[in-house]
């Protein structure tokens, strides 16, 4: 007698989870530490000023007429808005249609595009892209943070610095050594510039490459009772010579590069937040556009540094 089995029978039910899984990340560090502006142009302005420096020579000869002024004018800086965007179009039937996972097709796509939106403004913002005028058939693009970092930074064997802040990309050069030395170094420069570095952005190898640095803030802790030592391997926080900063990994960032960011002194600027427009309907679909016009304001470029050009296997 023959068995029947599941290999021959009709009707059995598919089983489907009533989840998606992804696990594509979402996090947006650099974004979400700065502070945010508003932008009233597509060409978006700010100045800097600074002291004279400090001299011994200020002495004055009892009696002596005042002496002459000599005063100096504030520096204007700008930026372009770059227009972001992604469009979403789902037909009648598939948001009709009962679906795993999801209520309505249309909602979860623009969930999924909102997310995508925010990466790539995320690795835009830290790509080594100039700013961009545009044109009628170009788009306008916004001076990254690579291409703002000028007066502390420290680079490879060929190497170079954007030749003018906020306009030019800068030039990779020769790969090298991530070493403590290269960081403090940095660091000291940011701290004579009048800078208070707090946050020290790497992609996933140089999180690991500070890892092994001795001014960890601890690379043990002691486990309660009797239990063995835990061993800390990772660094969230390095202690520098003039402030604590927070080692924060971005997998939206060249892994080349190390940023030692102020927060307070960079923000986004929106000429137009994050929004949806819906399109015109021209047959049985919805389309939706999701739309933000931002830049990118480094209000002191000189409280930021970088060491660039690394290679962190070495």
């Amino acid at each position: 007698m023959a068995t029947f089995t599941a290999h021959s029978a009709i009707g059995q039910r598919e089983d489907l989870t009533d989840i998606i899984y992804d696990i594509s990340p979402t996090e947006t560090p650099f974004m979400s530490s700065i502070g945010k502006n508003r932008a009233t142009a597509v060409y978006h302005e700010w100045q800097t000023d600074s002291l004279a420096a400090a001299t011994t020579a200020n002495a004055a000869v009892e009696g002596a007429d005042a002496s002459s002024a000599t005063l100096s004018p504030t520096v204007r800086l700008g930026n372009y808005t770059q227009i972001v965007q992604k469009t979403v179009q789902v037909s009648g039937t598939l948001d009709a249609v009962n679906k795993a996972g999801r209520k309505s097709e249309k909602a979860y796509q623009l969930a999924k595009a909102s997310a995508e939106l925010k990466r790539d403004l995320e690795t835009i913002l830290l790509a080594n892209q100039g700013r961009s005028a545009g044109t009628s058939t170009t788009a306008r693009k916004l001076g990254s943070l690579l291409s703002w970092i000028k007066t502390n930074s420290s680079v490879g064997s060929g190497g170079a610095d954007p030749a003018t802040i906020g306009v030019s990309t800068r030039t990779d050069g020769t790969q090298r050594t991530f070493t403590e030395t290269l960081l403090k170094t940095v660091v000291a420069e940011v701290f004579d510039s009048g800078g208070s570095p707090k946050i020290l952005m790497v992609g996933s190898a140089g999180k690991q490459k500070v890892s092994s640095f001795a001014g960890i803030a601890a690379q043990r802790y002691m486990a309660p009772g009797n239990t063995p030592t835990t061993i800390v391997g990772a660094a969230d926080v390095y202690m520098s010579d003039f402030s604590t900063i927070s080692v924060v990994p971005n997998r939206f960032m060249r892994n080349r590069d190390a940023l030692i960011i102020d927060p307070e002194y960079a923000a986004l600027a929106y000429l137009r937040p994050f929004q949806t427009n819906d399109l015109a309907k021209t047959g049985d679909s919805e389309n939706t556009q999701l739309l933000a016009e931002v830049t990118l304001e480094i209000k002191n470029e000189a409280a930021h540094g970088i060491i660039a050009d690394l290679d962190m296997s070495l």
